[in-house]
């Protein structure tokens, strides 16, 4: 703590004692907790050690003098009472019910031109004296127990001060009472919520839950004022309100459920984002009125009131806070998103031999295709157009060329990670709750990955390179003349030097390969959610032409395969339309997949009538390897970041992760190339030991 920042401190502590003579000025109040909050803050928020000394040194100021500490007492306690306190109580740290996009509209407009405070409401007070947009990065890092310690030092320590403290205990009590009743009216609304009507018949049921819990809460407001005329214990009236908050938990968690079967919206996982909040802010504010109503139990009310305190200051600081909004905002719906994308990752893991030899299969197959993209590609440059002719022809090359992989049940090697990074996240975060079994299970999950990986790159690269060299033989037969010149060969090579832009524009296609796996999600939890195969059945002109049947066969075709077809379309138009947006921008963007580049080796090596030198095709076989290594390690960073934040996980344990998967790579190193054989894996199952 510099000398500056003590003396800075000084000062503040020094204004409550002056106060304490003067006359009650509510303005004054105001301005002497927004003088010590500014002495407390650190220069730059993130140094959270300055923070934390300065709040200690606060907090033993208080505690060691008493006269201090009762001097601010009253400075909090004519704040508290000349504000209105029902919004802080109801409304910090809860989302608002305008909605998503509402909000982060006024949020990026407080940023241009920010809010003026309500200094006649204590939230508006708040604002004043935490008016950093970053302050919440040092008000979450103070802990807990320091917090209490600073309300302790605060509150009335004496009969004489807690008699004097009555007038301001009974408003701001009465205050909370209201604002339980707001929160709990909000969620009695619920059940005409229409969000929550779209759920189905299934969740109706729970509708009257939210209506009991606005009841039991109302019972609990009419013992309270009981109990201030005739004191009795609340006791029962809070546990009758917890059990119905429960209750009301258990049917917002099957809302949840529901709506990862049949899909979500950003509005509903606005919806039950904010009803949970609300919940546990019920529970709060019933529990810290209580403990206020019972003789004895000052300590649950401090704690009480510091935990609701703490949690209402350290959300709402970060309500102009656009990335949390929007993070907070789509959890749900990014974990649907990558849930369907786990589920689609479980397929491009090989397990079995039969699964390992059908995934060399499928590679192999949309390596013939892809050299057919490839070389229409090629085809298409020699054209004459515009730039957005260009964009759009390789984007339909590349686009319907990997619709077409899709509907045949082939594999570009490349769509694996993105994939597969979900599904390892969800045993990740099994493994992060200390669950050992799962932690083997990622082991496993990591050797099958790998082999599979290995076999599809293989696949791909081995048919496209073999299929691109024929396929310009038969042609360069067929036309009696080089179908690629000279000039283009070499601009074919140059793409793949490893000291060029290779590696960069192989990390572009690996971004895009991250982002076809989200939207591949996106669109599956679409079809689900809009009921996308009932609503394409009923189209009159399709049951017209091919009869209801085949209409009901096309809706339910579109309904479980949306997101593998716009996927895969939208992949190709961004591979397709990357390098001209480039151009057009000036920027040497572009991208480079492993796939394509082993296809333009074989044309650059035909059309040198195979007389490359030895050393330029190692060059060029490295460029490819390097492309496929980058596009495989940004896609799979990127997509297991995702998933893990999605599922709020933080996995801790990656070095005894990274040990194990030594072990076995020593012990096995044959199971990162080939699968158990199918006698081994079923001897495995039925011991239950991990597959090693």
């Amino acid at each position: 703590m510099t000398p500056a920042t003590t003396q800075a401190l000084l000062s503040a502590l020094r204004g409550f004692t002056d106060a304490a003579a003067a006359a009650a000025d509510p303005d004054r109040a105001l301005d002497l907790f927004v003088a010590l909050f500014d002495a407390v803050r650190p220069r730059r928020s993130r140094n959270l050690e300055s923070a934390l000394a300065n709040y200690v040194f606060v907090v033993e100021h208080f505690e060691a003098d008493r006269a201090l500490a009762k001097a601010a007492h009253g400075q909090l306690q004519i704040l508290l009472t000349s504000r209105r306190l029902l919004r802080f109580f109801a409304d910090s740290g809860i989302l608002p019910a305008t909605g998503f996009f509402s909000e982060l509209g006024r949020i990026v407009s407080s940023r241009l031109l920010p809010e003026v405070p309500d200094d006649s409401d204590f939230r508006g007070c708040l604002h004043r004296i935490f008016h950093r947009p970053d302050d919440w990065l040092w008000l979450q890092a103070i802990p807990p127990e320091l917090t209490q310690r600073f309300w302790r030092s605060l509150a009335p320590a004496s009969p004489a001060e807690l008699a004097e403290f009555k007038p301001a205990f009974q408003y701001v009590t009465g205050e909370i009472l209201d604002a339980l009743l707001v929160l709990a009216y909000r969620i009695g609304a619920l059940g005409s919520e229409p969000e929550l009507d779209r759920l189905g018949p299934s969740f109706a049921r729970h509708t009257v839950r939210f209506h009991a819990t606005a009841a039991a809460a109302q019972y609990f407001a009419d013992a309270w004022r009981r109990h201030q005329v005739e004191p009795r214990d609340l006791e029962g009236e809070i546990k009758d309100l917890e059990v119905m908050l429960d209750q009301s938990r258990e049917a917002l968690d099957d809302a949840h459920r529901i709506a990862l079967r049949r899909g979500t919206s950003l509005h509903l996982t606005y919806v039950l984002q904010r009803s949970r909040q609300t919940l546990d802010r019920i529970e709060q504010l019933s529990r810290l009125l209580g403990d206020a109503g019972g003789a004895g139990r000052e300590a649950g009310v401090l704690a009480a009131w510091s935990t609701v305190a703490r949690d209402a200051l350290r959300m709402d600081s970060r309500r102009n806070s656009p990335t949390h909004h929007i993070r907070s905002g789509i959890e749900m719906l990014a974990l649907r998103v990558t849930d369907n994308a786990a589920k689609t990752g479980e397929h491009y893991i090989a397990e079995t031999p039969a699964q390992y030899a059908g995934m060399w299969r499928a590679a192999a197959g949309a390596g013939v295709i892809i050299a057919a993209m490839a070389l229409l590609k090629i085809f298409s440059s020699k054209l004459d157009l515009a730039p957005a002719g260009y964009a759009l022809l390789y984007s339909l090359d590349y686009g319907l060329g990997f619709v077409v992989i899709y509907m045949l049940h082939l594999t570009v090697a490349t769509k694996q990670p993105a994939m597969t990074a979900q599904t390892i996240a969800g045993y990740l975060g099994s493994a992060s709750q200390g669950r050992v079994a799962e932690l083997d299970r990622v082991v496993e999950l990591v050797a099958a990955v790998t082999r599979s990986q290995l076999a599809a790159i293989l696949g791909n690269v081995m048919l496209a390179m073999p299929a691109a060299l024929l396929i310009a033989y038969a042609l360069n037969r067929a036309a009696g003349s080089p179908i690629i010149d000279p000039g283009k060969a070499a601009h074919l090579l140059d793409d793949l030097d490893p000291l060029g832009w290779a590696i960069p524009h192989a990390a572009v296609a690996g971004v895009f390969l991250f982002l076809s796996g989200l939207i591949s999600g996106y669109f599956d939890n679409k079809a689900s959610y809009a009921q996308i195969g009932a609503r394409v059945a009923r189209l009159r002109w399709l049951r017209a032409m091919f009869g209801s049947d085949r209409a009901e066969a096309a809706g339910s075709y579109l309904e479980n395969h949306l997101g593998g077809l716009m996927g895969n379309f939208l992949f190709g138009c961004m591979l397709g339309s990357t390098g001209t947006i480039g151009q057009i921008l000036g920027l040497p963007v572009d991208i480079r997949h492993i796939a394509f580049a082993s296809a333009n080796l074989g044309y650059a090596w035909q059309a040198f009538d195979y007389a490359l030198p030895l050393r330029t095709l190692l060059w060029a076989g490295l460029g490819v390897a390097l492309i496929g290594f980058t596009n495989l390690a940004v896609s799979f960073a990127l997509a297991l970041w995702m998933a893990l934040r999605a599922r709020g996980v933080e996995f801790t344990q990656t070095r005894e992760l990274l040990r194990r998967l030594w072990l076995l790579f020593k012990s096995r190193p044959a199971l990162f190339l080939l699968p158990l054989r199918t006698g081994e894996a079923a001897a495995a199952a039925q011991t239950g030991k991990p597959r090693r």
